[in-house]
């Protein structure tokens, strides 16, 4: 991770000392979308920001913006096994006695019910079904963790387990590349394993394979995590929370599971990764995964689907733009539908004609301003299942969709341009 931050011109270096509680905050929002290097996080390195653009995402890759949407979709399609290999750079560093309150883990904002590993993707495994998932850690003492799960993957195997009188294995991973975090953000089908996915995805964009080594509980890992956490989620319960979420707000206190840490593995002069809650680099690796599903969906439904992108303005989660070409009048209704139903917490999607670029705001809102009319061009759903996420939503929420298309057939739409 060195290396590559060495090459980032756009990187922030703090050379000060800065503390754990409450600092790194002021630093990672001065400058929210330049990658902040710590060099002294009370005796740690640490960087935050480091994947919150489109452009550095796809740069680090190897691809552009728009070219990997379909290159997540073409991974998730054709997954492969990473390759193992017997030593790690982790290996150099095995620590079986330590204390992880002395660690770099941070408290972002004072609302926090703690300090949070926000950059954690965890790797489990039970009964041969993989997982790998992010999920936020909060610190409870010296070697647990409450994990916030939600009822998806990690959820069912640790059902399975604790069925079984079992404890589920698991390892935290900080500190990886983008193919292996985009990858541990996507909605698969339990049994696909995501670091097969992420494989094939290194492997379409950069021509490398994701490299995996095992560490003493059995489980393959990235095998240049900056940091991997061993452990098991146990039966046992603590209160997790509050926590600032994707949308900025805070997301309340809960009863989750609790994480015991056995082992500590890291490189030598490790980097630990954060992601500030609610800003860009939140927004992106949760929100990318999902706008190659939205794209195959629009694509069942509208022949020509150019580009999807689910906005910054809606969290990357409840906002989304997608690109057509029209075959014929209806196609944008049809578009909207499909949209919706791919990605169940978007709750308004714009449809736009191939000459609009969708990553420019102001390209987006000429088209909604010139082609749409409200009593004709505008799609309501009510009482719909909407995101959890979402603070103006009740048990249900209100979809909406805007044909920003212009009519077929009808001269005028078209925006001149200087030869």
């Amino acid at each position: 991770m060195r290396a590559m931050l060495d090459k980032m011109e756009e990187t922030v270096v703090i050379k000060g000392r800065v503390s754990k509680e409450l600092e790194v905050t002021k630093y990672l929002l001065k400058a929210s979308t330049k990658p902040i290097l710590f060099e002294d996080l009370e005796g740690y390195t640490a960087v935050g920001n480091l994947w919150s653009t489109r452009e550095r995402v796809a740069a680090a890759m190897g691809t552009t913006p728009s070219e990997l949407p379909g290159k997540m979709l073409k991974a998730m399609d054709s997954p492969s096994p990473p390759q193992e290999i017997e030593n790690a750079p982790f290996d150099r560093n095995v620590l079986d006695d330590f204390d992880l309150r002395a660690s770099a883990i941070p408290r972002f904002y004072k609302t926090d019910g703690g300090r949070y590993v926000t950059a954690g993707v965890v790797v489990a495994e039970h009964d041969g079904i993989k997982n790998m998932s992010f999920h936020r850690l909060m610190l409870l003492d010296e070697r647990r963790f409450a994990v916030r799960v939600v009822p998806r993957h990690l959820h069912a195997l640790h059902k399975r387990a604790k069925a079984k009188g079992e404890e589920l294995k698991v390892a935290v991973a900080i500190g990886l590349c983008p193919a292996v975090m985009l990858s541990a953000a996507m909605n698969l089908e339990l049994g696909k394993n995501e670091l097969d996915v992420a494989n094939s995805l290194r492997q379409l964009c950069m021509n490398e394979p994701v490299y995996v080594k095992k560490i003493r509980n059995g489980l393959l890992v990235p095998a240049f995590a900056e940091y991997v956490f061993e452990g098991r989620l146990t039966d046992r319960i603590d209160d997790e929370g509050p926590f600032v979420d994707i949308t900025g707000t805070v997301d309340p206190v809960r009863k989750q599971p609790v994480m015991e840490i056995d082992r500590i593995y890291h490189k030598d002069d490790p980097i630990f990764q954060m992601i500030l809650p609610g800003w860009e680099e939140h927004y992106l690796m949760m929100g990318m995964p999902r706008e190659p599903v939205i794209k195959r969906a629009v694509n069942v439904a509208v022949p020509e689907v150019h580009g999807v992108r689910l906005t910054e303005g809606g969290c990357c989660w409840l906002h989304g733009i997608v690109s057509i070409t029209k075959q014929k009048e209806g196609d944008s209704v049809n578009a909207i539908m499909a949209a919706l139903g791919a990605h169940p917490s978007m709750k308004m999607v714009t449809i736009v004609d191939d000459d609009i670029d969708i990553y420019n705001d102001q390209e987006v809102e000429w088209a909604v301003s010139t082609r749409f009319q409200g009593h004709k061009g505008l799609v309501m759903i009510e009482n719909a299942r909407g995101s959890s996420l979402d603070p103006s939503a009740d048990e249900t929420t209100t979809k909406m969709g805007i044909d920003a298309t212009k009519p077929m057939g009808v001269e005028g739409f078209d925006r001149v341009k200087p030869e």
